[in-house]
């Protein structure tokens, strides 16, 4: 029987040989991965579908995240970029912060900074509002490796203590370090993967202070009232949102309605102390604000503002763009326009 079935199958593939190689070779061309992603257009969507707060305030217009839409680039995606006009290649290397990091590292760094973002938001908007708002827990992840490092630690650690004293930020970190000399090995209890693991460093010194070759990105959950509650994709990552979503809870935390009736698109960091901060990917994303047709595009003064006014003008596109420094300049802009 076994020989029988062997034999159908080997005169199957002699005789479909040129087939199957084509059909290896076309699988190879869509699926081989390279160092590139592939940008294939900008867009948003409305705000308010991603965050979600009990008894919200309701707005007449909409505040709208801008968003690039970029996939990992194949050798198939990386050939039809040279044909089709709207698609653009971006290496990898502008992605990584040494030759190291996989894509792994980097859509880690990306989600961890949504994270951030997040959280920052949640912080500008509650305290701008005046809700209640308080620290429930906080946890110190790696999200940059210097080259110069020498340890087993991997972006996405989560740094639980070094030396058995627990670090809570990197000013404990900094202040612990800075207890040892060069080239001293330590002791690092790290989280991956939810499984505990003692991981080592060694110490390296510049201009006289201490290192061991990481930065950590402290992700906070807050308590507050009204509870908050987001809604991403996981699709969706990276800091850029920042800005709108401040805009988007503080207008639903709040009676006074910002968007006045406009339908606002919008792309910018934002800090904890309220300050604006540049992205890339800007005449995408203007352009699918103009797409979506928006009254208004919101960007970060500086380059931002500059690459947004530019692509207007080159495009004669019909949108008011505003430039700010700060979510209080961007409040304030937008209620002058009234």
């Amino acid at each position: 029987m076994f020989n029988k079935i062997y034999n159908v199958v080997k005169k199957s593939i002699r005789e479909n040989f040129v087939s199957i190689c084509l059909y290896i070779i076309v699988l190879f061309i869509i699926l081989y991965p390279v160092d590139y992603y592939i940008i294939t257009g900008g867009g948003s969507f409305d705000a308010k579908n991603r965050v979600e707060i009990k008894n919200a305030q309701q707005s007449k217009g909409s505040f709208n995240m801008a968003y690039v839409s970029e996939m990992k680039g194949t050798i198939f995606t990386y050939l039809l970029s040279y044909i089709v006009p709207s698609y653009e290649r971006e290496s990898i290397e502008d992605y990584q912060t040494n030759d190291k990091e996989s894509i792994e590292d980097i859509e880690f760094r990306n989600t961890l900074w949504l994270n951030e973002t997040n959280n920052s938001s949640i912080y500008v908007a509650y305290t701008k509002a005046k809700k209640e708002i308080k620290i429930k827990s906080a946890k110190n992840y790696i999200f940059y490796l210097d080259e110069k490092s020498k340890t087993n630690l991997k972006i996405g650690d989560e740094i639980l203590s070094v030396e058995d004293t627990k670090i809570d930020g990197i000013e404990t970190l900094k202040k612990k370090i800075a207890e040892y000399k060069e080239g001293d090995k330590l002791k690092i209890k790290v989280k991956r993967k939810k499984k505990e693991l003692e991981r080592y460093a060694y110490i390296y010194t510049e201009e006289n202070t201490n290192y061991i070759g990481i930065s950590l990105l402290e992700d906070v959950i807050y308590e507050t009232n009204p509870e908050v509650k987001f809604h991403f994709k996981k699709s969706e990552s990276g800091p850029s949102g920042g800005l709108i979503m401040t805009l988007q809870i503080y207008n639903m935390l709040t009676k006074e309605d910002i968007t006045h009736g406009k339908k606002i698109v919008g792309t910018g960091t934002i800090t904890k102390e309220g300050e604006v901060g540049e992205i890339d990917g800007v005449k995408y994303k203007l352009k699918g604000a103009v797409k979506n047709k928006a009254d208004i595009f919101l960007v970060a003064n500086g380059r931002n503002y500059k690459e947004a006014t530019k692509e207007k003008e080159k495009n004669n596109y019909k949108i008011k763009i505003i430039g700010v420094d700060t979510f209080d300049e961007a409040v304030e802009k937008l209620n002058n326009i009234k």
